[in-house]
């Protein structure tokens, strides 16, 4: 058996091992909630089963996610992606997988928080159809944020290395027009608004300009944020505004996630163990690509993702006319990053293939 082949398997697995401890404990505390709930083995494997696919629904989900945020992460201080992989995932666990949809119900309703707490528990269908209400703003609002996140990466006149050139080429040569990729989204907003009626049209252009002014505003916070932190200290560049800005995209990237698995089941408890589970293996996933370097190895990884970020935020704004799956969405941006992984290899493989093309021609010269 290769050793270091054995190595580099053993030291990835390593990334993995909280997560593999949160899915052992989940999974425990699943199946418990399935006996207390219907005391027969049956209910308790019903509930276990259903824990694993959320876990996994939220993986596929967020795949992408994890590459967005190691993108970020490697231009911040250790001490700044130390604080995110631990108060930020705590905030992305509790944060958007229990207190988010328990606030949804809160405002949708116009209950306090203990009464939605309670409502989930004693009435989970009821709890449930509020979230459903509640989700063409919410598309409307994700949707938004994340087209912003995806056109800004492409619309980007720095931006030298390209995946599908003749596309991303024009899109860099046109960042110079200002405001190009805020246009675009408007158009989309009126586009898809039209296709709605009446308060659904209304809610939908409200709910997608909170959506773009909040990545604005996180724009210019962050900007704001950081800049006075390297006036303050070089070393903390990159700190509490880069922070800030992906705990928003987080927030983005998990409710579809969230609106999604009550396809599943309608216990928030069940939920949030299933979804907690995926967000591990997310953060594993995003410590990896940073310390292993690997978007730097693989050239158009990043690409692959913000192109699934894309068709994500479209598909938000889809879903606000009809229903698609969440096997679909999941799978789609895996197929995008899979290729774009696909074409990374390849690129490695012929640049390595064309310097010893060289080396052998100049080897041959010199003799």
């Amino acid at each position: 058996m290769n050793t270091s082949a054995a190595t580099g398997a053993s030291s990835t697995l390593g990334y993995f091992r909280w997560a593999f401890i949160v899915t052992a404990i989940g999974l425990i505390l699943g199946g418990v909630l399935g006996w207390q709930s219907t005391g027969t083995i049956g209910g308790m494997a019903t509930v276990f089963f259903i824990c694993a696919v959320l876990a996994v629904l939220e993986i596929s989900l967020s795949f992408d996610n994890a590459i967005v945020n190691a993108n970020k992460l490697k231009d911040m201080t250790p001490v700044w992606q130390h604080r995110f992989l631990t108060w930020g995932i705590i905030i992305a666990v509790f944060g958007m997988r229990i207190v988010f949809p328990l606030l949804i119900v809160v405002i949708a309703a116009q209950i306090g928080p203990i009464e939605a707490i309670i409502l989930a528990a004693r009435e989970p269908a009821e709890y449930a159809r509020i979230m459903n209400d509640a989700h063409l703003p919410i598309a409307a609002f994700g949707g938004t944020f994340l087209m912003m996140v995806g056109l800004t990466y492409f619309f980007n006149h720095e931006k030298d290395v390209h995946w599908i050139g003749w596309l991303e080429k024009h899109m860099a040569r046109s960042a110079s027009i200002k405001g190009i990729e805020i246009a675009l989204v408007l158009l989309l907003i009126l586009l898809f608004s039209n296709l709605l009626e009446g308060e659904e049209a209304t809610t939908f252009v409200y709910s997608a300009i909170y959506g773009l002014v909040t990545f604005l505003a996180v724009e210019v916070l962050g900007g704001l944020l950081d800049a006075s932190q390297k006036t303050m200290s070089e070393a903390a560049k990159g700190g509490l505004g880069a922070f800030i800005y992906l705990e928003v995209l987080d927030a983005s990237f998990s409710f579809d996630g969230v609106i999604g698995a009550f396809a599943l089941t309608q216990n928030l408890f069940i939920i949030a163990i299933g979804l907690g589970i995926g967000a591990m293996y997310v953060r594993s996933m995003t410590i990896m690509l940073v310390e292993k370097g690997t978007l730097a190895e693989y050239r158009y990884l990043e690409h692959g993702a913000f192109y699934a970020i894309l068709i994500l935020s479209v598909i938000m704004y889809v879903q606000t006319l009809f229903h698609i799956p969440e096997v679909i969405t999941g799978l789609g941006g895996a197929a995008l990053i899979g290729i774009s992984l696909w074409s990374s290899i390849k690129y490695n493989r012929e640049e390595r293939a064309e310097e010893e093309r060289l080396s052998h021609e100049t080897l041959a010269e010199n003799i």
